[in-house]
């Protein structure tokens, strides 16, 4: 159970450190981390150990009842943040989306996040729709596929927050 708040089996958000500082403790948890903006940061933990986000969409994972602090390299920064309960199965990568995704039919529940280019995403469940860098799709009891729409800026391949969770 977080520190303070009510239990969860995941939870996803986005968040805006403006300044260098410790983290919350979320023992009982595994996070996800992901670089939405900025210059990056540092997550110092207790009893050693560094781990860097300079890139926009760099992630990390880590045990969410390690004690860290965060040191913001240039200025302010923007994270995704993806917490799982230790007793929940789940799975978490940014993937270059280079042409389509499917995600096959399962028992799992699918988490789609743009992190840089709008998405098209059509899911069994009904209409094709666009997702805009920085919208969620949850999918669940379904076959979903999505990918990039094209842009004229954007030559390289976009990157995706994408999860599974077992419900």
């Amino acid at each position: 159970m977080p520190a303070a708040g009510d239990a969860f089996r995941w939870r996803v958000s986005v968040a805006h450190i403006d300044s260098s500082g410790p983290f919350s403790d979320f023992a009982g948890y595994s996070r996800n981390m992901v670089l939405l903006r900025g210059s990056g940061l540092t997550l110092k933990f207790a009893g050693g150990g560094n781990r860097e986000l300079r890139r926009i969409g760099d992630s990390m994972q880590f045990d969410g009842a390690l004690a860290a602090h965060c040191e913001l390299l240039d200025g302010p920064c923007v994270d995704l943040n993806f917490m799982v309960s230790k007793a929940v199965q789940a799975d978490a990568c940014v993937v270059p989306l280079e042409g389509i995704l499917t995600v096959p039919a399962s028992p799992k529940t699918a988490l789609i996040f743009s992190i840089e280019a709008p998405l098209w995403l059509d899911a069994d469940a009904g209409e094709p729709l666009r997702l805009d860098p920085w919208d969620l799709a949850v999918v669940s009891d379904g076959t979903a596929r999505f990918g990039r729409i094209p842009a004229a800026h954007l030559s390289a391949p976009s990157a995706v927050f994408f999860a599974t969770i077992s419900d």
